[in-house]
Protein backbone atom coordinates (compact mmCIF):
# COMPACT_ATOMS: atom_id res chain seq x y z
CA UNK A 1 0.00 0.00 0.00
CA UNK A 2 1.44 3.44 -1.14
CA UNK A 3 1.93 5.64 2.16
CA UNK A 4 0.32 8.39 0.66
CA UNK A 5 -2.42 7.21 0.50
CA UNK A 6 -2.66 6.45 4.48
CA UNK A 7 -1.08 9.81 5.32
CA UNK A 8 -1.54 12.01 2.16
CA UNK A 9 1.29 14.97 1.35
CA UNK A 10 0.19 18.35 1.25
CA UNK A 11 2.14 20.60 -1.17
CA UNK A 12 -0.07 23.50 -2.02
CA UNK A 13 -0.12 26.65 0.04
CA UNK A 14 -2.07 26.73 2.56
CA UNK A 15 -5.20 29.09 2.38
CA UNK A 16 -5.26 31.17 4.87
CA UNK A 17 -6.59 34.15 7.03
CA UNK A 18 -3.66 36.63 9.04
CA UNK A 19 -5.34 38.08 12.11
CA UNK A 20 -3.26 41.30 13.49
CA UNK A 21 -3.83 43.72 16.24
CA UNK A 22 -2.10 44.71 19.86
CA UNK A 23 -1.84 42.62 22.62
CA UNK A 24 -5.71 42.64 23.97
CA UNK A 25 -7.28 43.48 20.92
CA UNK A 26 -8.87 39.62 20.69
CA UNK A 27 -6.91 38.11 18.29
CA UNK A 28 -6.95 34.89 19.92
CA UNK A 29 -10.63 35.84 20.69
CA UNK A 30 -11.57 36.27 17.49
CA UNK A 31 -9.69 33.52 15.81
CA UNK A 32 -11.58 30.42 17.68
CA UNK A 33 -15.18 32.12 17.11
CA UNK A 34 -14.36 31.87 13.18
CA UNK A 35 -12.81 28.66 13.18
CA UNK A 36 -16.14 27.42 15.24
CA UNK A 37 -18.56 29.69 13.21
CA UNK A 38 -16.77 28.11 9.36
CA UNK A 39 -15.16 25.54 10.60
CA UNK A 40 -11.85 26.84 9.77
CA UNK A 41 -8.66 26.04 12.06
CA UNK A 42 -7.22 28.60 13.90
CA UNK A 43 -3.69 28.36 15.03
CA UNK A 44 -1.66 31.03 17.08
CA UNK A 45 2.14 30.71 17.85
CA UNK A 46 1.59 30.24 21.61
CA UNK A 47 -0.37 26.85 20.34
CA UNK A 48 2.50 25.99 18.57
CA UNK A 49 5.49 26.57 20.71
CA UNK A 50 3.68 25.76 24.28
CA UNK A 51 2.81 22.42 22.54
CA UNK A 52 6.52 21.45 21.62
CA UNK A 53 7.96 18.32 23.83
CA UNK A 54 11.19 19.69 26.02
CA UNK A 55 11.94 16.21 24.49
CA UNK A 56 12.19 17.13 20.73
CA UNK A 57 14.92 18.87 18.60
CA UNK A 58 12.78 21.46 17.74
CA UNK A 59 11.47 21.79 21.77
CA UNK A 60 14.64 21.61 23.26
CA UNK A 61 16.11 24.66 20.74
CA UNK A 62 12.95 26.76 21.95
CA UNK A 63 13.03 26.60 25.15
CA UNK A 64 17.09 27.14 25.00
CA UNK A 65 15.98 30.51 23.59
CA UNK A 66 13.15 30.84 25.59
CA UNK A 67 14.80 30.55 28.85
CA UNK A 68 17.46 33.32 27.83
CA UNK A 69 14.17 35.86 26.98
CA UNK A 70 15.49 35.46 23.25
CA UNK A 71 13.40 34.80 20.15
CA UNK A 72 14.03 31.56 17.95
CA UNK A 73 15.59 33.25 14.40
CA UNK A 74 12.98 33.34 11.90
CA UNK A 75 13.96 30.92 9.41
CA UNK A 76 13.58 28.45 12.76
CA UNK A 77 10.44 29.88 13.56
CA UNK A 78 9.16 29.29 10.30
CA UNK A 79 10.23 25.91 10.09
CA UNK A 80 9.33 24.70 13.61
CA UNK A 81 5.52 26.28 12.49
CA UNK A 82 5.77 24.69 9.18
CA UNK A 83 6.24 20.85 10.37
CA UNK A 84 3.84 21.63 13.18
CA UNK A 85 1.06 22.52 10.68
CA UNK A 86 1.92 19.47 8.39
CA UNK A 87 1.45 17.45 12.09
CA UNK A 88 -1.93 18.54 12.49
CA UNK A 89 -2.65 17.52 8.68
CA UNK A 90 -1.43 14.41 9.53
CA UNK A 91 -3.58 13.39 12.57
CA UNK A 92 -6.62 14.61 11.07
CA UNK A 93 -6.60 17.65 12.38
CA UNK A 94 -6.85 20.25 10.03
CA UNK A 95 -7.95 19.63 6.66
CA UNK A 96 -6.12 22.42 3.96
CA UNK A 97 -8.50 21.59 1.18
CA UNK A 98 -11.38 22.40 3.25
CA UNK A 99 -10.72 24.46 6.04
CA UNK A 100 -9.17 28.36 6.42
CA UNK A 101 -5.88 27.84 8.59
CA UNK A 102 -6.70 31.32 11.05
CA UNK A 103 -2.70 32.41 12.20
CA UNK A 104 -2.74 34.54 14.86
CA UNK A 105 0.75 35.88 15.67
CA UNK A 106 2.41 34.22 12.42
CA UNK A 107 4.32 36.08 11.25
CA UNK A 108 5.82 38.62 13.47
CA UNK A 109 8.40 39.77 11.68
CA UNK A 110 8.94 40.90 8.29
CA UNK A 111 11.91 38.41 7.47
CA UNK A 112 9.40 35.85 8.87
CA UNK A 113 6.19 37.36 5.99
CA UNK A 114 9.04 37.02 3.71
CA UNK A 115 9.33 33.15 4.42
CA UNK A 116 6.30 31.91 5.40
CA UNK A 117 4.55 33.53 1.93
CA UNK A 118 5.36 30.55 0.26
CA UNK A 119 3.74 28.50 2.21
CA UNK A 120 0.56 30.27 1.97
CA UNK A 121 -2.53 31.64 -0.24
CA UNK A 122 -3.74 34.65 1.95
CA UNK A 123 -7.04 35.25 1.49
CA UNK A 124 -7.02 38.32 3.74
CA UNK A 125 -5.85 39.80 6.68
CA UNK A 126 -7.68 41.19 9.28
CA UNK A 127 -6.27 43.68 11.69
CA UNK A 128 -7.71 44.66 15.18
CA UNK A 129 -7.88 48.20 15.61
CA UNK A 130 -8.23 50.52 18.98
CA UNK A 131 -8.37 54.53 19.83
CA UNK A 132 -7.90 53.47 23.24
CA UNK A 133 -4.80 51.49 24.39
CA UNK A 134 -6.35 51.86 28.21
CA UNK A 135 -9.16 48.89 26.97
CA UNK A 136 -6.55 46.64 26.01
CA UNK A 137 -4.59 47.04 28.96
CA UNK A 138 -7.35 46.64 31.38
CA UNK A 139 -8.23 43.36 28.98
CA UNK A 140 -4.71 41.88 29.32
CA UNK A 141 -5.16 43.16 33.42
CA UNK A 142 -8.10 41.16 33.94
CA UNK A 143 -6.89 37.94 32.06
CA UNK A 144 -3.46 38.14 34.08
CA UNK A 145 -5.83 38.02 37.14
CA UNK A 146 -8.43 35.30 35.83
CA UNK A 147 -5.71 32.95 34.34
CA UNK A 148 -3.43 34.04 36.45
CA UNK A 149 -0.55 35.38 34.13
CA UNK A 150 1.73 37.55 36.37
CA UNK A 151 3.05 38.98 33.04
CA UNK A 152 -0.43 40.33 31.92
CA UNK A 153 -0.40 41.97 35.47
CA UNK A 154 2.29 44.15 35.19
CA UNK A 155 1.67 47.29 33.36
CA UNK A 156 4.94 48.40 32.44
CA UNK A 157 5.51 44.83 30.72
CA UNK A 158 2.00 45.52 28.94
CA UNK A 159 3.01 49.04 27.72
CA UNK A 160 6.35 47.58 26.13
CA UNK A 161 4.47 44.72 24.38
CA UNK A 162 2.25 47.20 22.92
CA UNK A 163 5.51 49.26 21.46
CA UNK A 164 7.02 46.15 20.57
CA UNK A 165 4.02 45.72 18.32
CA UNK A 166 4.26 49.15 17.01
CA UNK A 167 7.80 48.74 16.04
CA UNK A 168 7.43 45.75 14.76
CA UNK A 169 4.41 43.63 13.83
CA UNK A 170 3.21 47.07 12.14
CA UNK A 171 5.96 47.04 9.82
CA UNK A 172 4.85 43.24 9.17
CA UNK A 173 1.93 44.46 7.00
CA UNK A 174 4.12 46.34 5.03
CA UNK A 175 4.83 43.32 3.12
CA UNK A 176 1.36 42.95 1.98
CA UNK A 177 -0.68 44.72 -0.31
CA UNK A 178 -2.97 47.06 1.54
CA UNK A 179 -5.93 45.27 -0.67
CA UNK A 180 -6.03 42.17 1.55
CA UNK A 181 -6.18 44.46 4.79
CA UNK A 182 -9.64 44.85 6.58
CA UNK A 183 -9.77 47.00 9.92
CA UNK A 184 -12.44 46.16 12.35
CA UNK A 185 -12.43 48.53 15.44
CA UNK A 186 -11.68 46.07 18.12
CA UNK A 187 -12.09 47.82 21.09
CA UNK A 188 -15.95 46.96 21.05
CA UNK A 189 -17.52 44.45 23.09
CA UNK A 190 -15.82 41.06 21.51
CA UNK A 191 -19.84 39.70 19.70
CA UNK A 192 -19.27 43.00 18.10
CA UNK A 193 -16.49 42.84 16.32
CA UNK A 194 -17.09 39.63 15.38
CA UNK A 195 -20.33 40.95 14.31
CA UNK A 196 -18.64 43.43 11.83
CA UNK A 197 -16.10 40.82 10.47
CA UNK A 198 -18.49 38.02 9.66
CA UNK A 199 -20.81 40.99 7.74
CA UNK A 200 -17.83 42.40 5.59
CA UNK A 201 -15.87 38.95 5.19
CA UNK A 202 -19.13 36.88 5.18
CA UNK A 203 -17.91 35.71 1.54
CA UNK A 204 -14.95 34.22 2.73
CA UNK A 205 -15.92 32.80 6.23
CA UNK A 206 -19.47 31.54 5.18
Amino acid sequence: MDVDEIIPSHDEPFKAVLIFGPPGSGKGTQGKFLSSAGNHYHLSSGDVFRGLSLKSPAGKLYHKYASKGHLLPDDVTIHIWHHYVHGLIATNRYFPSEQLLLLDGIPRTRAQAEIVSQYLDIKRIILLEGQDPDVFIKRLSRRGLIERRIDDQDESILLKRMDIYEKETMGVLDHFPEALVSRFQADQRPLEVLRDILVDLSDLFS
